[in-house]
């Protein structure tokens, strides 16, 4: 089980994680300009931190708490190109000498957001998709705790979590400097939020909207443009 894009292919191993949309969508989006040392938080299968590493030169830490997860990581960084840039810790990322104090000058995170709801059967599963396993206030003071002063943190949320993730912010450091609002398909509510965070609390963040496909089921040339350096066919 997998999928392949043109540099490098994404085995799951029957982890219940399989390539998602979201997932690509920050992978592409994150802005990486400059950045030297990525931290994918809650890394999976490791999807972010191949396209990090397509799409720059930096060093790339995954952290991951899952041991089946981590074990897949792993192997999916030893059949990339750039396996001598990643490198997989398994511990949880909550622990405070899990990352030994190490800031990073971006950070990508595809949090768990379902707030409610039924876990899924597998552990692995349900550990990454559900809050119980990192809240957004936890999310929130690692993003603080590990990113540099000039840095960016990029994530990817359903629109309804927005509330919660914004009352989590309020007490940390970290304020939105882009949010970019995704819909399925061109002219329907928007189902994503991307953001990108920064050591900036105060100002308006640069707003944006992407729509996935069009009326027609196509892919918008926005997305097209976006993703075309990743999928084998677009």
């Amino acid at each position: 089980m997998g999928f392949t894009f043109k540099a490098f292919h994404i085995s799951d191993e029957g982890l219940g994680m399989p390539v998602s949309t979201d997932g690509v969508l920050l992978g592409a989006w994150a802005p990486l300009d400059g950045a030297q040392k990525v931290l994918d938080l809650g890394a999976g299968s490791g999807l972010l931190s191949l396209m990090a590493a397509q799409r720059s030169n930096a060093q790339i830490c995954a952290i991951e708490i899952d041991s089946a997860a981590a074990r897949v990581c792993r192997d999916n960084f030893a059949a990339s190109p750039w396996a001598d840039r990643l490198k997989v810790i398994e511990a949880d990322a909550t622990r405070a000498n899990a990352l030994a104090g190490e800031v990073f000058t971006h950070i990508l995170c595809n949090p768990p957001y379902f707030e409610t709801g039924p876990l899924s059967a597998k552990p692995g599963r349900a550990q990454a998709r559900h809050t119980g396993s990192l809240g957004f206030d936890a999310l929130c003071t690692l993003l603080a705790r590990h990113l540099s002063p000039g840095g960016s943190a990029s994530l990817i949320l359903p629109i309804e979590s927005e509330p919660s993730f914004m009352r989590a912010l309020t007490d940390c450091p970290l304020g939105v400097t882009q949010r970019v609002e995704v819909s399925t398909v061109e002219g329907k509510a928007p189902r994503r939020l991307l953001y990108a965070l920064g050591h900036h609390k105060e100002g308006t963040p640069h707003c944006d909207t992407l729509a996935i496909r069009d009326t027609n089921g196509e892919y918008t040339a926005r997305m097209r443009t976006l993703t075309q350096d990743f999928y084998l066919k677009l």
